[in-house]
């Protein structure tokens, strides 16, 4: 374990292993927040600009996340540190790399101003921007009035994913037909040789960006490790929790880990660890995920279809109208009400992974003695930072909702190309040989790399030419 950076790292044996029903919940505010953005918004609005024929992308990118995801929770259970921490342990500046590539993608609010907008359809009334900064100062509000950050957070985003699957149960049975859900098979086949065409209709970074946000993306997968760490699975089961400066005890000390001895009893309570993990992750992240993504995309072409239909949120607004003319007037509300607390709800998991993130790796990397400047309350002045930031940026009239995602997601696709690169090293260079990445895991994640890689640098020459040329 490298320590010229940061201080050494402990040892101490692995806590014992707990059964699968009480760990779901670790993956759901990262589902939640995926749900947000390409499941409901990102894909969908794909699907009707150059239709459903390139829904295998989003699969494969599900499940590379998946895997990707695991990795990050490989170190996490292996030492209670956090991924970021583990890079920082490499080269110092990774933190502070890491650090601004959460913020950056994220300056500009695309889910609340998402929210807002569907808020202005379902009632009639508003102004988006206000409403959106109004959302904001709430979702600051809730996590700092929270007894523990992670579990008040893990609540709200279990009813978001509760009425999201309720709503999509009724769509898909009522508005959808088999025709449609074949297509997402039938279609596939001949679509590879339209990539080329996809990415000139679609832009770079809308193409680079549809492929980070199939799952999570950008820096948010790397909050997995938080979000385990406080779940207390593995290692993180030592490790302090983030604890609201109001509500609740803080705990100073900085987020450093520990490895444990290789033995037979640890060994035993590892392959456990790592098998519940895996499944719960599998079931909740990847099989809900991907399910909640495909539906939602085939409910938008069943209704709306490959239409071009703008360059905002208005197919949103069509796909309510049809809604409510095949089903009843009730369910177009009920749609724009769950689209809104989607939105809504992932401002919240956005303003907490951005902050808790940046907590966890300010503090280790530059307060690491202080008993003042403590992680919980860097993270909730983060958490105000952003709320503050945000909503003046949107008063300001800066950027539609469906813009400011594209932004985002399209950075989140150049961070997601170092840290693949990062996991790989970390993971296979640092970790004893019995736990380290291997096998076809490994063989996943350099292809991943790769292509990220490819398209990030795709992107940055996009971005070149258009500027160079005056097409930006």
């Amino acid at each position: 374990m490298p320590s010229g950076v940061l201080p050494p790292i402990g040892s101490r044996d692995l806590p014992e292993p707990v059964p699968l029903a009480k760990l779901f919940g670790a993956s759901v505010v990262i589902l939640a927040t995926a749900t947000g953005s390409g499941e409901f918004i990102i894909w969908p609005y794909i699907t009707t600009q150059i239709g459903i024929a390139f829904l295998w992308l989003a699969i494969i990118g599900f499940f590379v996340q998946y895997v990707m995801n695991m990795e990050i929770e490989r170190y996490t259970l292996a030492t209670g540190e956090t991924a970021v921490t583990g890079f920082t342990r490499f080269w110092k500046p990774w933190g502070i790399f890491f650090v601004l590539g959460a913020i950056l993608p994220n300056a500009f609010p695309g889910w609340a101003t998402g929210g807002a907008t569907l808020f202005t359809y379902l009632f009639g009334f508003g102004s988006a921007p206000v409403i959106a900064a109004i959302g904001l100062v709430a979702a600051a509000l809730a996590l700092t009035l929270s007894p523990v950050v992670y579990q008040a957070l893990e609540k709200i985003q279990i009813v978001l994913i509760a009425v999201i699957i309720v709503f999509v149960i009724i769509g898909v049975i009522v508005a959808t037909e088999l025709g449609a859900w074949a297509s997402v098979v039938t279609q596939m086949p001949g679509s590879v040789p339209g990539i080329p065409g996809a990415i000139a209709t679609l832009g770079a970074a809308a193409f680079l960006g549809a492929i980070a946000f199939a799952g999570a993306g950008g820096a948010n997968n790397l909050t997995q490790s938080n979000y385990i760490r406080d779940k207390g699975l593995g290692m993180g089961g030592l490790m302090p929790k983030v604890v609201s400066p109001i509500t609740g005890e803080e705990v100073a000390a900085p987020s450093l880990g520990y490895t444990f001895p290789v033995n037979e009893e640890n060994m035993r309570r590892w392959r456990k660890w790592w098998s519940v993990a895996n499944r719960e992750h599998f079931i909740t992240f990847f099989v809900v995920g991907c399910s909640l993504l495909i539906a939602l995309s085939v409910l938008v072409w069943s209704t709306v279809g490959s239409r071009g239909i703008g360059t905002d949120l208005e197919f949103i607004r069509t796909e309510s109208q049809v809604l409510g003319n095949q089903i009843a007037p009730w369910f177009q509300s009920f749609f724009l009400f769950a689209g809104m607390v989607v939105l809504f709800s992932t401002s919240i998991g956005v303003m907490d992974y951005v902050s808790r993130l940046s907590a966890s790796e300010l503090k280790i990397s530059f307060f690491p003695g202080s008993q003042v400047i403590t992680e919980s309350r860097i993270y909730f002045t983060l958490a105000w930072v952003i709320a503050i930031s945000g909503s003046l940026i949107l008063l300001a009239g800066l950027g539609e909702p469906l813009v400011l995602l594209i932004i985002s997601s399209s950075g989140a696709g150049v961070v997601m190309a170092f840290y693949l690169g990062l996991l790989i090293l970390l993971n296979t260079r640092v970790l004893p040989d019995e736990i380290k990445l291997k096998g076809w895991r490994l063989a996943v994640m350099w292809p991943t790399f790769l292509v990220f890689v490819g398209l990030s640098l795709y992107l940055v020459y996009f971005y070149i030419n258009a500027a160079l040329t005056g097409q930006l």
